[in-house]
């Protein structure tokens, strides 16, 4: 049966290319809307916000890691204190800056019990994790208890917590902690 075997590898290829356009299609219908439009370093936090929120807002991300870590969303200004068994310690919303980091793991690079913020604020139980356009990245509490809404005209990465949350965070986020952010 002449041609029979490259009839048949042609049917192959064909089922092949089917299979991988269907997976293809699968995945995209999967990434989330903030990682589609992943955004590059610098870019203003509000500016960047993908709409659409989850169903659970306070639920833990999907793909956030694992182990004892330290969850930053993004797109719902919310973060997560992991244990090492994966149940969530405790969740808390936060005010972030004016500059996002990129999603991504990272590990907490330096802290500090008070110091005056880059906006003039006196803070105290900063956690900081990166540092994105020469702007540093972190955790915080202001001193007077206030979450302010980032001023667009000043580059800040201070990532605003409660007062009682700056504790929980101080406790948790010891140097080396890893630091997952999530779109």
């Amino acid at each position: 049966m002449p041609g029979s075997s490259s009839t048949f590898v042609a049917g192959l290829t064909s089922a092949a290319l089917a299979a991988v356009a269907f997976l293809t299609f699968q995945a995209s219908a999967n990434v989330p809307a903030g990682l589609a439009a992943a955004r590059r370093g610098g870019v203003p936090a509000k500016a960047a916000k993908a709409s659409g929120d989850r169903k659970h807002p306070t639920a833990l991300p999907a793909r956030s890691g694992l182990g004892e870590r330290v969850v930053y969303a993004l797109d719902g200004d919310r973060v997560w204190l992991v244990a090492s068994d994966g149940t969530v310690e405790r969740t808390f919303g936060v005010a972030p800056g004016s500059v996002d980091p990129l999603p991504g793991s990272y590990s907490v690079t330096s802290r500090a019990g008070a110091v005056t913020g880059t906006d003039g604020t006196p803070i105290e139980h900063v956690v900081r994790f990166t540092t994105v356009d020469d702007v540093t990245i972190g955790f915080s509490a202001a001193l007077d208890g206030e979450l302010p809404e980032p001023d667009p005209e000043v580059r800040t990465g201070g990532i605003r917590e409660s007062v009682a949350d700056g504790e929980a965070m101080w406790e948790f986020a010891t140097i080396g902690r890893a630091v997952v952010v999530v779109p």
